[in-house]
């Protein structure tokens, strides 16, 4: 019966086909929390004991010093107006080790851990993203990290001492015109041929684009597919996907144009090779390596979307949250700050809370990955989300400032990171794949208790392995089906909780409630759509999205619990919590609403009405927002932890300086501008002023003391000086379009 069972799937196609790049995907990295959910089974007494990282005193000693010395170095304006980054700025990078953090002691290299290498990356780019880029590059997937994994010792001697001091400048170039999410689809070639002096070589010839530092390059790593018509390397005509070594000046290499990304410029171009011969001991790991680039990019990149992408989005969420609280107390209309207006309160309180969850799901899994832990699911989950809600709140902050955020210049705080967010958008892998393709797509196969290993005994046409597998799903799936509407009726009730904040039980309730339906809801869509699931990806956007919220709500939860449970916190954390699952409420009514198959009917008239009827989450409500606005719009110690790492500069030329400066003395001088204010509601002082501008009357009435007074006039004056925008002259203004300005630009057009 399980024979002719498992031929009958083979026959219909009924599990997911799996193409060998997506085999080499799904094997890769390791299953970590999210293995829980699509299980349906939560077990948050495991998870909680997961570590939560702090930084050492040697990674917090660099964030404090070379890191802020680096910001205070140069004016990030005129980067954005030049697109140059100063010739002492790369000095300094390059001397101080910012290019090395990846790279063991032994190589002269800093050797900082995931965490710290997340943080600092959060802290350079939120201020500068052509900085920022500049340190990111060398410190993610490329030559570093893949020589020091898989790199001959020859070439770790080689190589790693010198990516350390920067005395070679790195960038990777995989995408291409037609390869880009789908990077199996590369059409970079690698030939193999005996040369002339009986040596094995490759002629490469490629055509690689977006490929961020390209210009200032002088190595380039290479993924390219290599072809072996004479089998010299013993591998078959078609070796596979590989990592090659190019030096700049390499003949038929060419690097050096740049293309133009949209906002905070930064160096990236295109590649292009063309006959370009180099040893095949240029191939990372050398001729052993060969055709294992894939596996090698999946199992880092498992690890490295949770760095870099996921610590610019977050990095600029907190700098837009911590800014944009402080805006709202310094600006004023009506007579009050903006930030006691509901409107504007609802977005500050959004942004503190979910920039509060964001850093704690960055640490949670940082550390994960410092731990030896390689998630891609989970990696990809931090990657798309990040950026997308990072995105939204840098729009939120934008729509506070107002006019201060759409006017360009030295003052303006945000401009450049809202123009900037559609690029963390699109690299490494655009968040649209990511969502609909990758998240559901491999963690229902990667992450399920049984799946991969009925689709493996499928494969292999293993009867034993297939009945043993099958059985256990079905007996899983039964029992998914029991806990899943066990925790409906009683809304979570009986959720198995461990000892935590009691403030914070019922989310662990919810959370294990909403993970036992998506186990059952896993399971379905595996048995009702199969094999046509890759290409529902509406439909798998939304199991990714119940996921992503599911996974982040644990990151505000994990943060408050590793931080000691500061009740001043509580607010973002329940806000956080309540966002998070209304999200999830959402996915799964719109799963309901388009689910297929056999139990489409059901899921479309019963599902919806059962999940409408008894929601598992709705959007926070109003005091909550207030009650988490309030976390950032004044100047407290708990302020300064919440913006910690954010670069605050101490010029005054600039806009965030002065803005900070008034900040502080806004907050400073609440009480006496709240005592002047009731003075004048009681008639006491003269109503239709600010407290600044009656200040000596206030202090002749006896109501304040002349060092109030004083204060309150400094605090306007900081105000005033705080929401200035810029204004250009003329010449300073426009630019004059120069002939060769013209030619330069058809050339590009018609290249």
């Amino acid at each position: 019966m399980f024979s002719a069972l498992m031929k009958w799937m083979q026959a219909n196609k009924i599990l997911p086909q799996i193409s060998d790049t997506e085999r080499q995907a799904l094997e890769a990295g390791s299953v970590w929390i999210d293995g829980q959910f699509f299980a349906g089974q939560a077990d948050f007494a495991k998870i909680l004991a997961e570590p939560y990282g702090q930084l050492t005193a040697e990674e917090q000693a660099f964030i404090d010093g070379p890191c802020e010395e680096l910001l205070a170095m140069f004016n990030r304006y005129d980067i954005q107006r030049t697109k140059r980054i100063p010739d002492e700025v790369f000095e300094f990078v390059k001397k101080n080790g910012f290019m090395s953090f990846l790279i063991p002691k032994q190589y002269g290299g800093l050797q900082f851990s995931t965490l710290a290498i997340s943080t600092i990356m959060a802290k350079l780019s939120a201020y500068n993203g052509a900085v920022g880029t500049f340190v990111v590059i060398p410190n993610s997937l490329g030559a570093a990290e893949l020589i020091k994994h898989y790199g001959t010792q020859q070439q770790k001697d080689d190589y790693l001492p010198k990516l350390a001091t920067g005395e070679y400048v790195p960038c990777f170039g995989l995408t291409e015109p037609t390869a880009g999410s789908d990077a199996a689809s590369i059409k970079a070639e690698g030939l193999v041929f005996r040369d002339s002096d009986g040596e094995l070589k490759l002629k490469l010839n490629f055509r690689k684009r977006y490929i961020t530092l390209a210009p200032l390059a002088n190595l380039a790593t290479i993924a390219c597919r290599v072809h072996d018509p004479d089998n010299l390397l013993g591998k078959g005509e078609d070796v596979g996907i590989t990592c090659v070594l190019l030096h700049k000046g390499t003949p038929g290499f060419s690097n050096g144009d740049h293309h133009d990304p949209i906002g905070d410029p930064f160096y990236n171009g295109p590649l292009i090779g063309k006959d370009v011969v180099v040893p095949v001991g240029n191939i990372i790991g050398g001729a052993d390596y060969a055709g294992q680039g894939w596996r090698m990019l999946m199992e880092q990149l498992a690890g490295g979307r949770m760095v870099s992408l996921p610590a610019g989005a977050i990095g600029n969420a907190r700098v837009a949250a911590a800014m944009t609280g402080a805006y709202s107390t310094v600006r004023q209309q009506f007579g009050i700050s903006i930030g006691q207006m509901e409107g504007i309160e609802d977005k500050v309180g959004k942004m503190a809370a979910l920039s509060y969850m964001l850093e704690g799901a960055r640490i949670f899994g940082c550390t994960a990955v410092d731990n030896g832990i390689q998630p891609p699911v989970v990696s990809s989950v931090m990657k798309a989300y990040t950026t997308e809600i990072g995105r939204q709140l840098v729009t939120d902050g934008m729509d506070v400032f107002s006019g201060a955020g759409v006017m360009q210049g030295p003052n303006n705080i945000l401009g450049a990171m809202y123009k900037s967010a559609p690029v963390s958008i699109t690299v490494e892998g655009a968040n649209i794949m990511t969502r609909t393709l990758m998240i559901f797509g491999q963690g229902a196969t990667r992450c399920h208790p049984y799946a991969l290993n009925v689709v493996h005994a499928v494969e292999n046409s293993d009867v034993p392995k297939f009945r043993k597998n099958l059985l256990g799903w079905i007996g899983h799936f039964i029992g998914g089906l029991f806990r899943a509407e066990w925790h409906f009726l009683t809304r979570g009730a009986f959720v198995k909780v461990p000892d935590v904040a009691p403030e914070t039980r019922k989310y662990y309730k919810r959370l294990g409630w909403t993970a036992a339906r998506y186990g059952v809801l896993t399971d379905l869509a595996m048995f009702a759509i199969g094999g046509k699931l890759k290409a529902r990806g509406k439909l798998t956007g939304r199991y990714a999205d119940a996921l992503a919220w599911q996974i982040l709500a644990l990151g505000a939860l994990r943060r408050y619990e590793a931080e000691g449970r500061k009740t001043e916190d509580l607010p973002l954390v329940q806000y956080a919590c309540e966002y998070a699952l209304a999200q999830v409420q959402d996915a799964y009514v719109g799963i309901y609403q388009n689910f297929d198959g056999p139990m489409g009917a059901w899921m479309k008239t019963v599902g919806v009405f059962e999940a409408r009827l008894n929601p598992v989450g709705a959007m926070p409500k109003d005091d909550l927002s207030v009650r988490a606005a309030r976390t950032i719009q004044h100047y407290t110690p708990q302020y300064e932890r919440l913006a910690a790492n954010v670069f605050m500069p101490k010029n005054e030329e600039f806009g965030m300086a002065r803005l900070f400066k008034a900040f502080k003395l806004v907050s400073a001088t609440q009480t006496a501008y709240d005592t002047v204010a009731k003075a004048q509601r009681a008639r006491k002082l003269p109503r239709g002023y600010t407290p600044a501008d009656i200040a000596d009357e206030a202090v002749k009435a006896g109501v304040i003391s002349a060092e109030q007074a004083q204060a309150l006039k400094d605090a306007q004056a900081a105000r005033l000086a705080a929401i200035e925008v810029d204004a250009f002259k003329p010449e300073q203004y426009f630019a004059e379009v120069t002939p060769a300005d013209g030619i330069e630009y058809k050339m590009a057009v018609n290249s």
